[in-house]
């Protein structure tokens, strides 16, 4: 059994460790495929309960986490699992939040803050990071 994802699903971005994190939007359902054992969702409001571990980062949409210290933190748990284990990020969208969270797992992954946008950008959707305070927020994100 495997426990991380193929790498030629959808949304799914291989790290330059080789780690693979699936991105989602969540308005969009739920891919076919095997299920995350652990996510990390970026929403203004807690999620709908599901049958797999989860942690919940207040985000609005278009907007920076409320608790910059808990989404670092929570940020390295998934890069860390995501080693092992099938790791999803998602909010409602996938490309806003997610994109911004993704290119934090690129930072700690060895990627600079500079670049990790543009290496999210073209791995997993060019619309990634949508705003100028979520580029600023990952070239400031610290390994």
């Amino acid at each position: 059994m495997t426990t991380t994802w193929d790498p030629a699903d959808a949304g799914v971005l291989r790290l330059p460790s080789g780690r693979l994190v699936r991105g989602r939007g969540l308005r969009r359902p739920l891919p076919a495929g095997p299920r995350p054992a652990f996510a990390l969702y970026l929403l203004g409001r807690e999620p709908s309960p599901v049958d797999w571990e989860y942690r919940w980062i207040r985000w609005p949409d278009f907007r920076l986490p409320s608790d910059r210290a808990a989404a670092a933190d929570a940020l390295r748990e998934a890069w860390e699992r995501a080693g092992t284990e099938r790791v999803e990020v998602a909010c409602g969208g996938g490309r806003g939040r997610t994109g911004t969270a993704l290119a934090c797992l690129a930072v700690l992954d060895g990627i600079p803050g500079r670049e990790a946008v543009a290496y999210v950008r073209e791995h997993y959707d060019r619309h990634a990071v949508e705003t100028p305070w979520q580029r600023r927020f990952v070239h400031r994100f610290q390994a």
